[in-house]
């Protein structure tokens, strides 16, 4: 049966696509028969999509979002293309502002047909924190260059291979005493595939999407201690939550946030405590076609790992 996907056979570049959801992206739009030129800093993280590619489906090439200059060659002869670039640290007017505008100007001189520039829940050009600052300033940037592009604001995602549930699921396994930041605070989890699925739809139709933000979010809102003892069940494990104030945990992350491996850092954790959920001042994901699904879904199953005796071992309270 032939392929009626509007994206068979269009060249659709990722810029920043070697990263979590980006790799997802590529896997939607293979499927979809797209070609992908995925571009980023290390393309070779993204060497590990090769196999899923038909001969001639899929090529790499090195980015760098702080150079203009190396963005306007990624696409030539392209149909869409998705900004990815995120980032908590670093020159992040570069990544995610002066980066996206940049970019954009480039898809449109391109002749680039659909453009999806992936922001965050919680942009606003008006934060004291960087990343959410940022992230705005690159939404109205990529408007004002290319006014048909799609904002996507999704929420904090999760999936197998995510560094959000499997960092809170890595520290219940060591700690019998769980602290816990800004505990009341509400995320709307959203799975990395269904992402994926939004920016395909995004890109699949312009005309309909091309111009409008959509605030992308799983189907139900949880706070983080609620979270911390879904996942604990899931492991197996009997653990004691410690819920911090938020004049505790506000030190700890200032104080240590800077260090290499430290929990959260000061940004990160005014982000983790004003929550994630979306505003609804905007559509959500179901406008565009994707029904998302709860992470309740997949836990049990991905949690098997970080039980006491991994595989071998029961569904049953452990110590």
């Amino acid at each position: 049966m032939a392929n009626t996907d509007p994206l068979n056979g269009k060249l659709v570049v990722l810029l920043g696509g070697s990263g979590l959801l980006g790799s997802h992206i590529a896997q939607d739009l293979l499927a979809r028969g797209a070609r992908l030129r995925i571009a980023a800093r290390y393309p070779e993280r993204a060497f590990r999509l090769k196999p899923l590619a038909q001969l001639g489906q899929m090529q790499f090439a090195r980015f760098d979002a702080s150079k203009p200059e190396t963005i306007a060659p990624l696409l030539a002869g392209a149909d869409a293309a998705v900004y990815l670039v995120g980032a908590f640290s670093g020159d992040l007017d570069a990544l995610q502002a002066s980066g996206a505008g940049h970019a954009a100007r480039a898809a449109k001189q391109a002749g680039v047909a659909a453009f999806t520039y992936v922001s965050a829940i919680g942009a606003d050009a008006q934060s004291e924190v960087a990343y959410a600052r940022t992230k705005a300033e690159g939404e109205q940037a990529v408007l004002a260059a290319f006014p048909e592009a799609t904002i996507l604001r999704p929420s904090v995602l999760f999936g197998e291979d995510d560094n959000f549930i499997n960092r809170f699921a890595g520290l219940i396994t060591r700690l019998p005493v769980m602290p816990v930041f800004a505990p009341t605070a509400k995320l709307q989890p959203l799975h990395v595939d269904d992402a994926a699925r939004a920016v395909g739809a995004a890109l699949a139709d312009p005309a309909a999407h091309g111009g409008k933000t959509y605030e992308i979010a799983g189907p139900e809102a949880v706070d983080i201690l609620t979270l911390n003892r879904a996942i604990a069940d899931a492991q197996g494990r009997q653990r004691v939550f410690a819920a911090l104030p938020d004049g505790v945990s506000g030190a700890i992350a200032t104080l240590t946030g800077w260090l290499p491996g430290a929990p959260l850092t000061r940004d990160q954790w005014h982000l983790l405590k004003a929550g994630n959920t979306p505003s609804g001042q905007f559509p959500g994901i179901g406008a565009l076609g994707v029904t998302p699904r709860p992470l309740e879904l997949f836990l049990n199953r991905w949690m098997v790992r970080f039980r006491k005796h991994g595989r071998f071992g029961s569904a049953a309270k452990m110590a």
